[in-house]
């Protein structure tokens, strides 16, 4: 397996550097415009879009819109008859998950000033959200957890959850997480037409206040293009994973940590940053030697290939120069004294500390939430979080004696910018009372 190996010490490093980080198929203008004309067909044609494009993409034979939804009580089996073994690791996961978001939770607060008035902030939940979770590719019951128990902490009304089931196969992992998560219904669409049907509603699928969850680069397109109509999360790329190794690590668990994210696509990054030369023939040899033994092996080999890295850097303060460019998605910090090197990182969406912190548990049963920002957005933006399911609203209660104070200052602004109603408005306040 021919993996690209880089230098910073190369003339054109920074280049190649760019060139390998490069990410623009969500900008395809042929992916835009077949996304823009489902989002118009859905908003207009409601249901009978939804199983036009659901029938086409899917493959399922579904003429009643109601059938696209899965009852509670299939939800419910689904749970209950899950092996035993799978069904403690899917409760064991979401409790872990449960616990970290509750720590998230705001609370409404205010403060009275020196003249009597009140000033403040009051947090509520959404009403509705929607949760996109990927089924094309492989299922994703984590997803579900992830998105779906976060925003019960929160105190989210009601949750609706839509995943793709091509030719009508539904993963009963899946199911048992929405069950267990305490999703409220279940649609069996994906897709652009997905979060068409959440943005603006159908006689069927309820409208939601705000759309979550990761999924293709179509999904990504409509997400980014009902933005305004409904509130997102973010607008996720491919999965990435960035090491940064001393070369004291087992180069065997590296190897398989690069992996673990170039099995998600044949789209997804995977980059280690060392300083040890020795180390990149070691962790080369090693995934040479166990990519056969993978059952995604293609998909590994494809991704590693074509947007995969081992860099040979200076030292490891390079290093974290270097990953706080890329702003990865997932950063590992595979070195002695994690604690020191994690106060050299500024940008990644989730970082992972010492030997023994591989990705994947952060995917599963950490705690933290494992919907992160991509191609360099976590420079501005975080994981999905309790924080993106609750509201802020400022609260302000002025006192007679605030009035005048406040109104005096107002009403001077106001007439410097040439808006004399924000200056009475507030003058009659305090001037005709007195």
């Amino acid at each position: 397996m021919n993996i690209k190996r880089l230098s910073t010490q190369q003339k054109n490093f920074h280049t190649e550097l760019d060139h390998l980080l490069a990410f623009e198929a969500t900008q395809d203008e042929q992916l835009e415009g077949t996304v823009a004309a489902i989002l118009k067909d859905v908003r207009a044609r409601g249901d009978a879009a939804v199983l036009e494009y659901t029938q086409r993409f899917d493959r399922l034979n579904i003429s009643d819109a109601a059938q696209l939804e899965i009852p509670a009580a299939a939800l419910r089996s689904a749970f209950e008859n899950l092996p035993a073994a799978q069904r403690t690791a899917l409760e064991q996961a979401a409790q872990r998950v449960t616990a970290y978001h509750q720590k998230q939770v705001q609370t409404s607060w205010s403060y009275v000033d020196s003249e009597g008035n009140t000033l403040g902030q009051k947090i509520t939940p959404m009403d509705r959200v929607g949760l996109y979770v990927p089924g094309g590719k492989a299922a994703y019951p984590s997803s579900v957890l992830m998105n779906a128990l976060p925003a019960k902490v929160a105190g989210v009304g009601e949750l609706i959850m839509v995943v793709p089931t091509p030719d009508g196969v539904q993963n009963a992992l899946v199911l048992a997480a929405a069950h267990l998560a305490g999703v409220s219904r279940v649609f069996t669409i994906g897709g652009a037409q997905a979060v068409a049907a959440l943005a603006y509603g159908t006689a069927t699928i309820p409208r939601v206040d705000k759309i979550v969850g990761p999924g293709n680069a179509y999904v990504a397109a409509a997400k980014r293009r009902v933005f305004g109509v409904v509130g997102i999360d973010m607008v996720a790329g491919p999965s990435e994973i960035l090491i940064i190794c001393d070369g004291q690590t087992n180069p065997d668990w590296i190897a398989m940590d690069l992996f673990s994210q170039a099995e998600h696509d044949e789209l997804a990054q995977a980059i280690l940053l060392t300083p040890d030369a020795d180390f990149i023939a070691a962790v080369a040899a090693s995934a040479e030697r166990l990519l056969p033994t993978m059952p995604r092996h293609g998909m590994i080999h494809t991704a590693l290939q074509n947007r995969g890295a081992l860099i040979l850097v200076k030292d490891l303060n390079e290093a974290c120069a270097i990953s706080n460019r890329i702003a990865p998605e997932h950063l590992e910090l595979s070195v002695d004294s994690p604690q020191e090197w994690l106060l050299h990182i500024k940008h990644a969406g989730a970082i992972f500390m010492g030997r023994y912190t591989s990705e994947s548990l952060g995917d599963y049963c950490a705690g933290p939430n494992h919907v992160l920002p991509t191609s360099g957005t976590a420079r501005f933006s975080s994981p999905l979080g309790v924080y993106d399911f609750q509201k802020r609203s400022s609260l302000i209660e002025v006192s007679k004696q605030g009035a005048a104070t406040l109104g005096a200052i107002a009403a001077e602004l106001a007439m410097g910018e040439g808006l004399h109603a924000h200056a009475q408005s507030a003058e009659y306040r305090y001037r005709k009372s007195n």
